[in-house]
């Protein structure tokens, strides 16, 4: 077994594509369409995981995502580069200088751990 890819369930899929695209510089590698569903695959270009964004067409009211106590990570090559964009972007919901991470948050609330490249 080996993983293949993680869901978030999204609101508005133009915005929360192009959050991914300009906080963490994910692209879209693969779409499928169905009956009121669309669903966005989206890739970092260096691995094979990818994070798959569901938009349900006639959904209008926003996910309830509970306590959140769950989250996606990703590491940075840049933490300085990645602390300043995302700084900048004001999506940056938390913060643990002891530990060298901090987390972002997307359109819909998931938060994403930022750690350095190892």
């Amino acid at each position: 077994m080996r993983f293949n890819h993680f869901n978030f369930n999204v609101l508005d899929l133009e915005k929360s594509i192009a959050f991914y695209k300009e906080a963490l510089g994910f692209v879209p590698v693969r779409t499928k369409e169905g009956d009121g569903f669309t669903l966005v695959f989206m890739g970092d270009g260096e691995s094979d995981f990818q994070l798959e964004l569901t938009y349900l067409h006639d959904r209008t009211e926003p996910y309830d995502l509970g306590e959140c106590e769950f989250h996606l990570a990703v590491s940075a090559p840049d933490m300085n580069e990645a602390h300043d964009r995302h700084e900048k972007m004001g999506c940056i919901c938390f913060e643990n200088p002891a530990m060298g991470i901090y987390f972002i948050a997307d359109p819909d609330g998931y938060w994403i751990e930022v750690v350095p490249e190892r």
